[in-house]
C-alpha cells in the first residue's frame, strides 16, 4: 500500500517501562501531530537496521515526512542498504534527545517513478533540502511510535497499522 495514507490520529497509549514513573492515564499525552512536527522540520535522521547475522548498524541520512511515513534515500549497497534488502525491520529516531521521536516497523523499497508517493517524496525533499530525490527510496509507514518531551510525564506510544 505505497500511496495509501494513514488515519490523522493513530490511537494513543502509554508505554510500559517499570519503574520510570511514566503515567498510566493519558492525561498530558502527545497528539500525534506532536511527530509530525518533529519529524517534518528535523533535518538528519537516525536509521538503525539489523545485518543478517544480527549486528546492529545505525547511520545519519536526510529524509522526509510525507503521509505519516518516513521516506529516505541511499544506495543499496551501502551497509545499511544491504542490511534493509536483507532484513526491511527498521528503527528511525531524531538527533534529539530532549524531543524524542522513535519509529519503528518495516521499510519498503520504492522504485517506481509512477508510485503515488513518488511525486510527494520529490517535492517534500525539494522544499527541505532543495534538491530533487527521486526513486529509488526506502519508506517506513511505523508499526509503532514512541515520543516525549518531558520524560516521563507525556511519554506516549502510538501503534499504527
Amino acid at each position: 500500500m505505497a500511496g495509501g495514507s494513514m488515519p490523522s490520529e493513530p490511537r494513543a497509549s502509554r508505554p510500559y517501562v517499570e519503574g520510570y514513573g511514566i503515567p498510566t492515564n493519558m492525561k498530558g499525552a502527545l497528539p500525534w501531530s506532536f511527530v509530525g512536527e518533529r519529524m517534518t522540520k528535523a533535518k538528519n535522521y537516525w536509521i538503525c537496521t539489523a545485518s543478517p547475522d544480527g549486528r546492529p548498524h545505525s547511520v545519519p541520512t536526510w529524509g522526509v515526512w510525507v503521509d505519516d511515513a518516513v521516506c529516505f534515500g541511499g544506495s543499496p549497497k551501502t551497509r545499511w542498504g544491504r542490511n534493509l534488502a536483507a532484513n526491511p525491520a527498521v528503527a528511525v529516531h531524531l538527533e534529539d534527545g530532549t524531543e524524542v521521536v522513535i519509529l519503528e516497523g518495516t521499510v519498503q523499497r520504492i522504485t517506481d517513478p509512477k508510485d503515488p508517493m513518488t511525486m510527494r517524496v520529490v517535492d517534500a525533499y525539494e522544499a527541505k533540502y532543495k534538491m530533487r530525490h527521486p526513486p529509488p527510496f526506502w519508506m517506513l509507514r511505523p508499526a509503532v511510535a514512541f515520543a516525549w518531551s518531558t520524560f516521563p510525564k507525556d511519554a506516549t506510544r502510538w501503534k499504527l497499522g
